[in-house]
């Protein structure tokens, strides 16, 4: 190394540190986030830490690529002046101290929904204020900062001391062939590195993929670069040439029962009163934050965390197989409100101006007053132009509309919004359509001052992994959601307008990652723990009990609700009734996993299909088998193909809808009876 130039010596030796520096960083993420109850196998960690090792010699190349270019130049060379030294040593300074502050957002933003933060955290900035406010309220920020200060202290200290050691070096004077090949070498070398393989195409962000793990690409992706992958993607179109190629298909299984393929009219037009609708009754939507099923008793968590859901399935219609179609607040609030999917990558649909205006069927439910309940606020994710501009006359309830304490960023506790909402409920001298969103089942996990009779629980460490449950925090908070339930209904129960009402209870995601030991393997390791949640419809004077085990939406909700208790509607999206029976052999839910390219899906009864947007990595897998993790599109080909064609009449279909769902075309006169 002494005979090298000291440019070069230099480079290498910052090379080095970089790497380590990034290496210690990706074992420090692996350490902190890894599950004991479901590790990574040994050789699927190592081939990711060596992926990692390549994607993060990738970006300290390009890091230092300036310098590579132009240190050679006398006119740009750290060596030459000290006043050059110090302008490189701030840059490669300032560079190094912007990446390692990446790095800790993406250990936090990990830490918060589980997921390698890509561009869509730039919808955080859409609500800044509250962002930053319940960062402040969920993490030890002074510390966090001053830890990440003293590592970036660290660092400057030591590249101050390679830089100002290198110019004490002395400068071989290389020329003719040995120079010109010193240049070769260094560039094939930096070439190389960028590349990043021996093949015909170059390293890629996909292949931290490969693995079938869930946490896997986590480990091995690096995060700056990931993020910068999924900046060009983030943008959603659509192709209306794809549209009508599955008009056909998508008008059948809609039960369109006149298509137009010209126009591309999905309208089903209602005109039979549902069996409840003489009733009139009152409707109440709960969603139910981050309620994901294998955390529930109901589906066989053995910590029995949620008692009192598990007592009000007993007395309600109860899917066992109801998936949202992606993970993520605010996009289950578009999906339950439109009956479509959300299929925005960069920010939310909710955030998005161009598509707004949407027809929603609680408008079907004519002469009722309609209310919204939030703890906090319902500019949040722009909801309430969701809401707002699409349900005339909604009653929106949100921080300052209450007299109970906030008691964090996400406003008041979801017991005092049940308290809340009941009351004002009572007041309604109509029939009411009313949606209560809980958020408390969320970082930081509050538990209020007020907290009725409801105590803490503690386990042994080991007994939440194995229970799917991430810490003791989480577990506490997830139970006190179900005691505000319990309470809920208890208050529900004393009013008299209780017996004529139709409750409709639903995650509104579940959360990805390891379900626990009680949960099937297969939804563990294809992440459908992110979409599985319970689903109840409690009524128990208007629906007798049961428990149906068929495949249902979240975009099927309001078709639901319509086809029981709507007077007539037109139904404009992909939302279909579980409770029509035409539908019942042809059962399926859509899923979507937003990212660089989206990753579609479909789940049937037997079957769980799934794709890259772009087609590829192909998976079928037969659910309930004895290889259930397997990949089994050879041996069942035609099913692999129907469902193939249905995943891609669905996703393009519902990319179309966003941009053609407009209250104006529900406004047709109800002249055709379905």
């Amino acid at each position: 190394m002494q005979r090298l130039p000291r440019l070069l010596h230099f480079l290498v030796n910052l090379t080095a540190l970089n790497l380590a520096v990034f290496m210690l960083l990706r074992l420090a993420f692996w350490l902190w986030f890894r599950n004991p109850a479901d590790p990574i196998p040994a050789g699927e960690l190592l081939h990711g830490l060596w992926l990692g090792f390549k994607y993060d010699l990738r970006l300290t190349l390009i890091l230092l690529l300036p310098l590579f270019l132009l240190g050679g130049f006398r006119a740009f060379s750290p060596f030459t002046s000290a006043r050059r030294r110090r302008l490189w040593f701030a840059y490669l300074a300032l560079v190094m101290a912007t990446v390692l502050l990446f790095y800790f957002m993406n250990f936090g933003y990990f830490a918060y929904l589980h997921t390698p933060m890509d561009a869509t955290v730039l919808r955080f900035a859409y609500n800044l204020s509250t962002s930053v406010q319940m960062l402040w309220e969920t993490y030890p920020i002074v510390w966090i900062l001053l830890g990440l200060a003293l590592i970036i202290a660290g660092y400057v200290a030591v590249l101050h001391h390679l830089l100002w050691r290198a110019a004490t070096y002395a400068n071989p004077h290389l020329r003719g062939w040995r120079k010109a090949l010193t240049v070769f070498v260094t560039f094939v070398l930096v070439v190389f590195g960028l590349y990043g393989k021996f093949s015909w195409y170059p390293l890629r962000w996909s292949e931290a993929f490969a693995t079938p793990h869930h946490f896997a690409p986590a480990v091995a992706m690096n995060p700056i670069l990931y993020f910068a992958n999924t900046l060009k993607n983030r943008e959603v179109r659509y192709d209306e040439a794809a549209v009508r190629e599955h008009y056909p298909e998508l008008a059948r299984w809609l039960g369109v029962t006149h298509p137009d393929p010209r126009r591309l009219d999905f309208r089903r037009i209602v005109t039979t009163p549902g069996p409840l609708a003489a009733k009139r009754p009152n409707i109440v939507m709960v969603f139910l934050e981050s309620f994901a099923s294998y955390k529930t008793g109901l589906f066989g968590n053995p910590l029995n965390p949620t008692p009192n859901f598990d007592a009000l399935a007993r007395e309600s219609v109860s899917f066992t197989r109801y998936y949202a179609p992606h993970t993520g607040t605010a996009r289950s609030v578009w999906a339950a409100i439109t009956g479509l999917p959300d299929v925005e990558t960069h920010k939310t649909s909710s955030r998005n101006p161009l598509v707004v205006d949407q027809h929603t069927l609680v408008n079907a439910f004519t002469g009722y007053e309609k209310f919204y309940f939030l703890g906090g606020s319902a500019n949040w994710g722009n909801i309430r132009g969701l809401l707002q501009h699409n349900i005339p006359g909604l009653h929106v309830y949100e921080e300052g509309s209450y007299e109970s304490p906030r008691i964090d960023v996400w406003g008041i506790s979801d017991l005092d919004l049940f308290r809340e909402a009941t009351a004002a409920l009572s007041r309604s001298a109509k029939p009411f359509f009313a949606i209560i969103q809980t958020s408390g089942n969320h970082r930081p996990y509050t538990i209020p001052e007020d907290h009725g009779d409801f105590r803490l629980e503690h386990h042994d460490p080991s007994a939440y992994k194995r229970a799917g449950f991430l810490s003791e925090k989480e577990y506490n908070s997830f139970r006190f959601m179900d005691y505000s339930v319990g309470a809920f209904m208890k208050l529900a129960r004393q009013q008299p307008w209780y017996a004529n009402t139709l409750f409709v209870f639903y995650g509104d995601h579940g959360i990805t990652g390891y379900g626990g030991e009680h949960t099937p393997d297969y939804e563990s390791k294809f992440i459908l723990t992110g979409f599985h949640t319970p689903l109840l419809f409690h009524a128990p004077k208007l629906l007798p009990p049961r428990r149906d085990d068929r495949i249902a939406s979240e975009v099927d909700l309001l078709a639901s609700l319509a086809s029981l208790a709507a007077p007539a509607y037109v139904n404009t999206t992909l939302g279909r009734s579980l409770f029509d029976p035409r539908y019942e052999q042809d059962r399926y839910a859509f899923t979507i996993t937003h990212g660089p390219i989206p990753e579609i899906g479909l789940l049937s009864k037997d079957f769980y299909f799934r794709m890259l947007e772009n087609g590829r990595n192909k998976l079928l897998a037969h659910l309930g088998s004895a290889e259930a993790t397997a990949n089994v599109i050879a041996r069942y080909p035609q099913v692999a193909q129907q469902m193939e064609s249905l995943t891609r009449g669905i996703f393009e279909t519902a990319r179309w809808m966003r941009f053609h769902n407009e209250r104006k075309r529900a406004r047709a006169p109800l002249t055709t009876e379905q």
